[in-house]
């Protein structure tokens, strides 16, 4: 009891582990938009495409957030109007888009006088988080929450079925740099606890655990938000009884919960199905044996 009662008698590791259960739990619901759209290199592409933006936006004294949209929306025009004007393929250059955008980033980030540490935007410091950064990733958690839950059927159906969503009036392309948009919000909102390298681990693996248990969205949405709070709250625990990277364990965790779901998920673990084929073979054996005897018997 100890073990678990000790982390919790120091204030940074409260702070902590409020942030990160609320980063954790937004990444979470948006990672099943994510997961259902397919965006899992996109997210990848995102994620890292806002570093240069936040790294401007702090040199002229402007919010993250402001700096990441700006970046984030304008990495997705690039890789748009780069697909359209030549023959590559959009994976490819949806890794070409975000590459340049991210090695841009490190320049700034080399080249940047501060008195912090900008390095913590590639790799998260939760630990050392201050009143400033936790009133920013509050009001950037919130709205991103809020608007989801706002167009969170508009957002369901162009997920599954885009051309159905337009047939039927919905503006589609609103609703795409949407999703963008809070993609790029939720990416800065990350950058505290998991930095920017592993922010798309928290906006994608929730999502496809979720996934893996249920066929229902609104159940998918419940078990990906719970998992991922859950894995946030265990990974800083883990990390202070191990003395570790923060980043790492929360992320670390999030596999693990995949891992357990892909191997024992009712109906789509590996370990289910193989449990499962036996049982039939051994009746079809049955039905098989049966007939032999029957025909001996005749």
């Amino acid at each position: 009891m100890d073990l678990l009662l000790e982390p919790l008698s120091h204030a940074f590791m409260l702070k902590a582990l409020a942030i990160s259960a609320l980063v954790g739990g937004v990444c979470g619901l948006l990672s099943c938009y994510m997961t259902l759209k397919g965006w899992a290199l996109m997210g990848d592409a995102v994620s890292h495409a806002v570093l240069p933006g936040v790294v401007v936006a702090y040199a002229l004294g402007l919010p993250f957030s402001l700096g990441a949209f700006v970046f984030g929306v304008g990495s997705v025009a690039a890789i748009g109007f780069v697909k359209q004007k030549s023959r590559v393929k959009e994976d490819t250059v949806i890794g070409l888009v975000f590459t340049g955008f991210f090695a841009l980033g490190l320049v700034l980030v080399s080249k940047t006088r501060s008195n912090i540490d900008l390095t913590h935007i590639l790799f998260g410091n939760v630990l050392g988080i201050t009143a400033g950064d936790i009133r920013q990733t509050l009001v950037i958690s919130l709205l991103v929450l809020l608007v989801l839950l706002l167009f969170r059927r508009d957002l369901m159906l162009f997920c599954f079925d885009p051309t159905h969503a337009r047939s039927i009036g919905i503006n589609t392309g609103l609703l795409h740099y949407m999703l963008l948009g809070l993609l790029s919000l939720a990416a800065v909102a990350g950058l505290q606890t998991v930095g920017i390298i592993l922010v798309v681990a928290m906006l994608v693996t929730p999502g496809a655990t979720a996934y893996l248990l249920t066929d229902r969205f609104d159940r998918m949405t419940l078990i990906a938000v719970a998992s991922s709070v859950i894995s946030s709250v265990l990974g800083v625990f883990v990390s202070y009884w191990s003395d570790s990277s923060t980043a790492g364990c929360i992320v670390l965790v999030q596999t693990a919960q995949f891992v357990l779901a892909f191997l024992l998920a009712p109906g789509q673990g590996v370990l289910r199905r193989h449990e499962a084929m036996p049982v039939r073979n051994g009746q079809r054996q049955d039905s098989d044996g049966g007939s032999p005897s029957s025909s001996s018997r005749s």
